[in-house]
């Protein structure tokens, strides 16, 4: 598979060397915060790549990001096609020699993100995830996970999480889920001044960092093979008020099937 860049954002260290983290963006596309995250990675220390899964396309509005994330969608081996090539351009320019590679992706990215290290336990070793969810057989995966959540949340909402939840429990991957107390969906993301919480951002943004630097990808650290129900998994709530959940905006969980 070519390593010629594909459609994207690239972001180095100073070194021009690192351990990779393949950012996947959410459904407003390739926007000027997800690029900030991957120069944030890259003055950690981080070779930082972010693929343009709609290709030049980019929007604020729910409306125009329900239109882009269902072409995406209806059209989801082209969009496995670009991840999987972002992923070799990642792992031919981050430092040789690494134990795999790290993937981070938000709400949308989410999916695609949990998918891949199902479908590439050789190239993936650790996840990160912001409020978002996906299906998938965590079987063979090698990898351990990290997962942030708001705490209402109309697009991510407590089944769904439960859901990821208990399929990495039950594959015996290492993982931890922070929920964010007062937040909902886009926590993270400054530019949603509507949801943007500085508080949890910067926490999440340092539990994200102190991950990644204690990960396989960073310290060659071996991963205990897959262990159906071990004890090796913990979720961290904030104190959740009286919920009720009755379907509105909620997401059904999307089964990605990456080709062999």
């Amino acid at each position: 598979m070519s390593t010629t860049q594909p459609d994207g954002y690239l972001a180095l260290p100073a070194s021009g060397t690192g351990h990779g983290v393949l950012v996947l963006h959410p459904w407003w596309g390739l926007n000027a915060t997800i690029k900030a995250f991957c120069d944030r990675l890259a003055e950690a220390g981080f070779v930082a790549f972010a693929p343009d899964l709609y290709h030049g396309k980019v929007t604020d509005t729910i409306d125009g990001a329900e239109a882009l994330s269902t072409a995406l969608f209806e059209n989801s081996d082209q969009a496995e096609v670009d991840v999987d090539q972002a992923l070799a351009f990642l792992r031919a320019r981050a430092q040789p020699g690494a134990a795999g590679l790290a993937v981070i992706g938000f709400s949308m990215g989410a999916s695609f993100a949990l998918a891949l290290s199902a479908a590439r336990p050789e190239d993936i070793r650790s996840v990160v995830v912001f409020y978002g969810a996906g299906d998938a057989d965590f079987s063979q995966s090698n990898a351990e996970y990290l997962a942030h959540f708001a705490e209402a949340d109309p697009y991510e909402p407590p089944s769904n999480v439960e859901y990821l939840e208990d399929a990495l429990k039950q594959a015996g991957r290492p993982a931890t889920f922070y929920h964010y107390s007062g937040t909902g969906h886009w926590f993270f993301e400054p530019d949603r001044v509507d949801a943007y919480n500085e508080a949890a951002a910067k926490l999440a943004w340092e539990r994200t960092l102190a991950f990644l630097k204690r990960s396989p990808i960073a310290t060659d650290r071996q991963l205990p093979s897959a262990q159906p129900g071990a004890l090796h998994f913990t979720s961290q709530r904030g104190e959740r008020p009286p919920m009720k959940w009755d379907g509105l905006g909620m997401r059904p969980l999307r089964g990605l099937c990456w080709r062999p």
